[in-house]
């Protein structure tokens, strides 16, 4: 599972409110090299929820990987950014596509639901008990 894919899943399990963001419990990832493309990070930037995408790359324990707050237009379009490993677009690129979770959990913030992952997999299925009305 990609980090992009945690920035987009929320739990809807009976009691919760807004069930998200989903905590992120790793117990094993990996990098996954990807071809850069600085047109779908642009794109993608105003659909991410930088606050959750900071949390999750700190459950990492790669704190330093994002900043506080995210780039701006300028900095994902500068000229060169995709080959310095230490540019904006290439840690957001990575951050987003080139991490995938394989094993782990995401927890719901409302009701404490734990949702396995499994080989890169998450299970975000329901008991029918669970379901919100």
């Amino acid at each position: 599972m990609r980090l992009l894919t945690h920035n987009m899943l929320a739990s809807n399990a009976r009691g919760a409110v807004t069930g998200y963001p989903l905590k992120l419990q790793v117990v094993k990832w990996s990098t996954k090299e990807v071809e850069p493309n600085p047109e779908f990070l642009r794109g993608m930037l105003p659909k991410i929820d930088w606050p959750a995408l900071v949390a999750a790359t700190q459950a990492l324990g790669l704190p330093e990987l994002l900043p506080e707050a995210p780039p701006t237009d300028a900095e994902l379009s500068a000229e060169g950014a995709a080959a310095d490993e230490g540019s904006a677009r290439r840690r957001l690129h990575r951050a987003l596509l080139e991490i995938h979770i394989e094993e782990g959990a995401l927890v719901c913030p409302d009701t404490d639901r734990c949702f396995p992952i499994s080989r890169g997999v998450p299970n975000m299925l329901l008991h029918e008990d669970e379901v919100r009305n």
